[in-house]
Parts: C-alpha cells; structure tokens; sequence
C-alpha cells in the first residue's frame, strides 16, 4: 500500500515554519518511514506527482504567484493546514497593508534613504505584488490551522500524526501558550 503524501510551501514569509517542521529532530526519521514528501522545498520537488494527502502552506498571499501556488495546492491536496502568522493573519509581511501599494513602492525603489538610482522593478519574470497580503483562508478554503511563529515541532507532530491516524488534530493548550 503507498504511503500517505505530504507536500509543503512557502509563500510570503520567511521560512522559519519550515526550519520549526525540520526540528521534530529524530522524529524525522519516523515521519518518513510513514509517508513520502510530494512537492516541497524539504526534497526539492517541483511538481505534483498526483493527488496529496496533507498540504502544509506557510506565509501569506502578496504576489500573484502565490495565490497561483495556493490555489494549486488547494487543488491538489485532500488535507490543508495554514502554518505559522503568516498564514493565518498576514503576519510581519501584512504591515504594509496600512500603506498603498504606490506609497511602499515608491518609499522602497525611489525615495527611500538607501535608494541611489531609482527606479520601480517591471520585469516580466517579477511576480506583481498583490494590493495587500491575504492570510491563506481568505484564497482558499483552509481545513486546519497551526497558530505560532513558528509554529513549534511539537505542534507539526500532533496535528501530523492525528490526521494520519485518521484523527483530528488535537492541540492541548501546553502546545499552543505562548507565554
């Protein structure tokens, strides 16, 4: 029988929820033995082999490029958990949703204190910023979330192994304080 798929991504953010997966530590070794990472930075894959049984997305919405990675992974996965603030509220990168888009480009590219020749990047191969950073669950419809910044290895192997038991995630409040 195959093993159940687990893929995972980063949009807007910085990565530390993938860093916080990697410190399950020797649980890892555990985890593989169970299932196989589909697409996802942890195995370098690029693509979707097929139908996946757990997304992971950390990081918010700010470019097209990632509602488009989003919108995929809502596709592709039976299973989807927003990971970590970013995810779930916009995070640090959602600050500028206090700001029009024009002002931050502007403050960033032309007038800011750092800028010497000015100009606003218009590349093609840029992806084009989004009006404001979305969390993940107003794209897509999100099944779970895992609160924190980042979230903490235990809390990836609770909710991970609940669900591949077949079980919903349990989360006791030792798991999720942050005091």
């Amino acid at each position: 029988m195959a093993k159940p798929k687990i893929a995972t991504a980063n949009l807007t953010g910085c990565f530390g929820c993938h860093m916080s997966l990697l410190d399950i530590d020797e649980r890892i070794l555990e985890l593989v033995k169970i299932v196989d990472f589909d697409k996802s930075p942890i195995d370098d894959i690029k693509e979707f082999s097929g139908p996946v049984d757990i997304g992971l997305i950390e990081g918010g919405c700010s470019t097209d490029e990632n509602v488009e990675v989003l919108r995929s992974f809502r596709k592709h996965c039976k299973v989807l958990i927003s990971v970590g603030e970013c995810a779930l509220t916009g995070g640090i990168p959602s600050m500028r949703n206090m700001v029009p888009l024009k002002e931050c480009l502007e403050e960033a590219f032309l007038n800011g204190p750092t800028v010497v020749d000015g100009v606003i990047p218009n590349d093609p191969d840029i992806p084009l910023l989004l009006d404001r950073v979305y969390p993940c669950h107003e794209v897509v419809k999100m099944d779970y979330f895992l609160p924190g910044c980042p979230p903490s290895a235990d809390v990836f192997w609770a909710a991970l192994t609940s669900l591949l038991k077949g079980e919903e995630p349990s989360l006791p409040y030792e798991l999720i304080k942050y005091d």
